[in-house]
């Protein structure tokens, strides 16, 4: 009898433990937990006019250089993102847990124009992000893998 008492307590103690260890608060239940996971995610929502894609410091796709005068962007919107480079467009569906970011393989139109340096450079880079990185709610940075390979992003105004 007092072994299935001492066994009952340490459940007890464990369910306990395990409710409140998100938030630290011994009041808090597993509710608590997933509105704080859900807090720590980043917001991407919005437009974001794509600066740079860099893969390694000698080799990288300055946006600006390869299109003058036509804005390539990512509008991320819930759980799907779009694509308008120079020539095409890429969409499908991105996940965010924390600051990991993993995007899926996004259907892309596939028209043939003169420049197509940012599609490449895109083709390359987007199934190699990890990590979303936010400063002051205006630069992203799409990191991979490899943190000298990422991509350069600024908020578009609304």
């Amino acid at each position: 009898m007092k072994s299935q008492i001492e066994i009952l307590l340490v459940a007890a103690i464990v369910s306990i433990t395990t409710a409140t260890s998100c938030s630290g608060n011994k009041n808090a239940g597993a509710s608590d937990c997933r509105s704080q996971n859900a807090e720590s995610a980043i917001d991407l929502r919005g437009k974001w006019s794509l600066r740079d894609i860099v893969f390694r410091d000698s080799a990288y796709v300055r946006i600006a250089e390869e299109s003058s005068g036509r804005q390539q962007y990512i509008t991320f919107d819930g759980s799907t993102y779009f694509i308008q480079t120079n020539c095409n467009s890429i969409s499908g569906t991105y996940n965010v847990k924390g600051d990991s970011i993993t995007f899926s393989d996004g259907a892309m139109t596939e028209k043939a124009c003169d420049n197509m340096a940012t599609e490449e450079a895109l083709r390359i880079i987007l199934p190699d992000i990890v990590k979303a990185i936010v400063n002051n709610d205006s630069v992203l940075r799409l990191e991979c893998r490899e943190p000298s390979e990422y991509a350069l992003l600024y908020k578009v105004a609304d």
